[in-house]
């Protein structure tokens, strides 16, 4: 499904405690949206993930609900708005001891020179990694990682996005492969369709290394230790 808002706060949690769950070992940074509400929303939210075993959770500064008839457009609360949101982000991933990345999508809709303006407020707020969304050239990227003062920040690589985007040598020399993955399987997932319906046939994965995709033999392995008392 596209990325439309449209997912619920419940809806979210459940699947940062399924992928958490998946692979513990890994350091997960959950999406908070907008936090769904006022400073006390946000608050409740990062609680909620942090009880999950997130590393960080992720807060912007876009409006929400988002208004219908935009064309998706990605409007943003005013920055004052936005900065309270932020602290009271800031204060929360501080009580469970986890980190907030603070992300501003103002550049489309107001311009570079509010968006940085945003990103230096959340680092004086205490936001330990910044995202700015949708910079159009590398120009603005490299100043908006000026105006973080040393905090590591973060930018999305996205062939269908409406940003700056490295080629393709520059993204292989810095080792990045935006999308491969999923578009991978979506194409493969069409293509085994067609083959279904009387198309070429693909290359497809044997039992033995689909089992060893979804773990089923881990499954006996732990069951045995608990064997039926009847």
């Amino acid at each position: 499904m596209p990325d439309t808002d449209l997912v619920s706060f419940s809806e979210m949690a459940d699947a940062v405690e399924s992928c958490i769950a998946a692979a513990p070992d890994v350091l997960w940074l959950a999406d908070g949206d907008t936090g769904h509400g006022n400073a006390l929303a946000v608050q409740k939210l990062i609680h909620a993930y942090a009880r999950r075993l997130a590393a960080a959770v992720l807060i912007e500064d876009k409006i929400w609900p988002r208004p219908l008839g935009r064309q998706g457009a990605k409007l943003v609360v005013e920055r004052e708005h936005a900065i309270l949101r932020c602290r009271a982000a800031v204060e929360a991933c501080r009580n469970e001891g986890i980190l907030l990345l603070a992300r501003t999508d103002a550049r489309v809709s107001r311009g570079f020179d509010e968006a940085l303006a945003r990103l230096r407020e959340f680092v004086a707020a205490g936001a330990d990694i910044l995202f700015l969304d949708s910079p159009q050239s590398e120009a603005e990227m490299r100043t908006s990682i000026e105006a973080c003062k040393g905090n590591p920040t973060l930018a999305v690589a996205s062939p269908a996005g409406k940003h700056f985007m490295p080629g393709a040598a520059e993204l292989e020399r810095i080792g990045i492969y935006p999308q491969d993955i999923l578009a991978a399987s979506g194409r493969a997932m069409r293509d085994a369709l067609s083959g279904l319906k009387g198309g070429a046939k693909l290359p497809m994965a044997t039992p033995a290394e689909l089992a060893t995709a979804i773990c089923i033999d881990e499954y006996p392995s732990r069951d045995s230790r608990w064997p039926d008392p009847s």
